[in-house]
């Protein structure tokens, strides 16, 4: 399937003269939609006392951050810290790209990120949200009943949109489809092979297949991918233009580095390569997703990650999401929508577990961390979610606080002491709160 400008599922470019006339007549225009949107949801810098932080406390995070770049926890971490649709932090520390120091560059707050599972709540569930509104779907209609292929015999029927947005669809964490086939088509057929892994409904378990599900159910409903779709009806409303799949050669030098090919995942299935791409990558990836079935399955656009973006576009979205659906004047979605979202989703017998739709909510009180928590010292209603790159967004309501944190941990491999340093400048950014919020968010 080709769309309006002309790219194919395959991400290659297939245009005549005619096609190539009218896709530069859309890009002007949806320019010009951006600027107008910028204008509109403009975040205004202002000084964090102003917003009731203390800024001595809030500085003391910040340099947290910059340790651990020196301590190369990470090549590099750009934050920013809203309140009450105002910028009170926004800096960048460390380096984009460190290794090879030939291609060494300084990490700058523009910096594009790649955003690894932040794709999961940043495109693939407000494109869902938008059709769940507009009728076309249900949140809990079985899956199989939008792609036929899937099927609903057996337990299949249990696989609910509700269900692979809350990752209680019984199917598996991770699965490798990419060494074996390429597309759409290959990916639900794997799936739809067996039966879940789990009793849908039944436990919560994190997993890339429940959302490259639903990226493909956007692709059935609409005709479009979720990249199209996600652009025009989320990302230029909301003037966020640096948000993007598959980073064009220009922009290239502005994006974080991220692994050295992808040793982290072949390593997970040893002596087995994805043939039909030509093996695995060997070089440093910059501008290409680090993702191994979205790149090598979906050619860097699937519904489980392929984005990248800035802390800023992050940051515009966030606050959409406390205003409940909307910034500006914009509104992107609907409030009763949004306020289903941030709702707990999850009611199984013995597990702490909390999840909105899309978003991972704080466990339930009192428990113990299994490993460092990125939505450390948040309150009960906060939300958030975190991608393997090294990526984070929180909004917490009650204090009015939007939280992003874009570090390129993988860079030049996979390291993981960040989780801690990255729990721990979540919770310093909540006690360097001095005041609390105006009333709050509802």
């Amino acid at each position: 399937m080709v769309n309006r400008c002309g790219l194919n599922w395959t991400g290659r470019f297939a245009m005549d003269e005619i096609t190539f006339s009218v896709c530069a007549t859309v890009i002007l225009a949806e320019a010009d939609e951006t600027r107008q949107s910028e204008e509109r949801v403009n975040l205004a810098r202002t000084n964090p006392g102003d917003l009731g932080f203390d800024t001595s406390k809030l500085d003391e995070a910040w340099l947290s951050l910059v340790e651990g770049a020196q301590e190369h926890e990470y090549g590099g971490a750009v934050a920013l810290v809203g309140r009450g649709n105002r910028i009170a932090l926004h800096r960048a520390t460390g380096w984009a790209v460190r290794e090879p120091e030939s291609q060494r560059s300084i990490m700058a707050v523009d910096e594009i990120f790649d955003l690894a599972s932040l794709t999961k709540v940043t495109a693939t569930l407000p494109s869902i949200l938008k059709l769940v509104d507009e009728g076309r779907i249900e949140l809990d209609q079985p899956v199989g009943e939008l792609l036929l292929a899937f099927g609903t015999e057996g337990t299949k029927a249990g696989i609910t949109i509700r269900r692979l947005l809350t990752h209680s669809a019984g199917l598996s964490d991770w699965r490798p489809v990419f060494l074996t086939g390429m597309g759409p088509d290959a990916y639900l057929t794997d799936f739809a092979a067996t039966q879940p892994e789990h009793v849908p409904g039944g436990q919560v378990l994190y997993s890339d297949p429940s959302f490259i599900t639903l990226g493909e159910v956007v692709r059935s409903v609409t005709g479009e991918r979720v990249d199209t779709y996600a652009r025009r009806e989320i990302f230029t409303p909301l003037a966020m233009a640096d948000t993007m799949f598959t980073p064009p050669a220009g922009v290239r030098s502005r994006v974080a580095a991220t692994e050295f090919g992808n040793d982290f995942e072949a390593e997970k299935v040893p002596g087995q390569t994805p043939v039909l791409v030509g093996g695995w990558r060997h070089r440093m990836l910059r501008g290409e997703v680090h993702d191994g079935n979205a790149w090598y399955g979906f050619e860097g656009v699937a519904g489980h990650a392929g984005l990248f973006g800035t802390a800023l576009d992050l940051a515009r979205y966030g606050m959409m999401w406390l205003n409940g659906g909307e910034l500006g004047g914009v509104r992107v979605l609907p409030e009763n929508i949004v306020a289903e979202s941030r709702r707990n989703q999850i009611d199984i017998e013995g597990t702490t577990e909390r999840r909105g739709l899309g978003w991972r909510m704080l466990p339930v009180a009192g428990t113990v961390e299994d490993s460092p928590d990125s939505g450390r010292g948040l309150g009960e209603r906060a939300f958030g979610h975190t991608g393997f790159t090294g990526t984070s967004l929180w909004m917490d309501p009650d204090l009015d606080l939007v939280i992003v944190l874009l570090t390129n941990r993988v860079h030049p491999t996979v390291t993981s002491p960040y989780m801690e340093r990255r729990a721990a400048f979540t919770a310093s950014v909540v006690g360097s709160i001095a005041k609390p919020a105006a009333g709050g968010r509802t």
